[in-house]
């Protein structure tokens, strides 16, 4: 299996959601998995896709403009402002899609741990409660970075939540949005490039997969620019 590295590119919030969902439901190939690491054109916000837009709404800050859409995938609201993001295409058939999403989060984070402790950082994945029934990460919450919640990446000696991840499945595979909040693991301290490129290393790993940059497929721009559309709409944003 190989592991397509896609180069990184910088958008709005509408641009890399939809971005994200196209590279599952209209480009995915047999046994190759896609990942891309990037970063937001301003200031940025994203919620999951149950999330109501009221709650949301009073979770962001005042007096400031922000880039707010609605994510394809679960979890909750997630700033961006200062975080290292990145998406994640299984196609469907490979273990990793196959298994419960507590199984595929957890080995997904793991890879995400081991490149974070690479890189000096004190990391550990958050146990499951003992009196939490076995498999099951309970209910999400509904700001990523107030609470880690089963697998998420906490920092060992404070205990903040450093990355935490929502997951869509679907009949073409499993795409999985992920996000480290960079101050939490200690900022400009970290070599985050270095950080990028052992991450690929360890999720090949994990896949099982030959990481491989590669090219940009050819997309169909009409339908990425509807996407982006949809995604941008009041419609969209508002519908729950």
């Amino acid at each position: 299996m190989n592991l397509e590295v896609l180069p990184q590119r910088t958008g709005g919030a509408a641009e890399n959601m939809a971005t994200d969902f196209m590279l599952l439901q209209r480009y995915p190939r047999e046994k190759v998995a896609r990942y891309r690491h990037y970063d937001w054109r301003s200031p940025a916000f994203t919620f999951g896709y149950s999330q109501k837009i009221g709650f949301v709404r009073g979770q962001l800050p005042a007096g400031e403009t922000l880039d707010l859409c609605r994510r394809p995938t679960g979890g909750g609201v997630v700033d961006h402002r200062d975080d290292w993001t990145y998406s994640l295409v299984i196609p469907r058939g490979h273990p990793l899609e196959e298994v419960r999403a507590t199984q595929s989060y957890r080995a997904i984070h793991e890879a995400l741990a081991g490149a974070l402790a690479e890189a000096g950082v004190p990391v550990v994945l958050k146990p499951v409660a003992e009196n939490a029934p076995a498999g099951e990460p309970g209910a999400p919450a509904g700001v990523c970075f107030e609470r880690a919640e089963v697998f998420d990446v906490v920092h060992a000696e404070s205990g903040a939540k450093i990355a935490g991840g929502a997951q869509k499945r679907n009949k073409r595979g499993l795409l999985f949005q992920g996000s480290l909040w960079r101050p939490a693991a200690g900022g400009a301290a970290v070599d985050w490039e270095g950080f990028g490129e052992e991450f690929v290393i360890r999720l090949s790993e994990a896949l099982g997969a030959d990481a491989t940059p590669t090219a940009w497929p050819e997309l169909n721009d009409e339908e990425l620019e509807g996407l982006m559309e949809q995604y941008g709409s009041p419609d969209w944003m508002e519908f729950r």
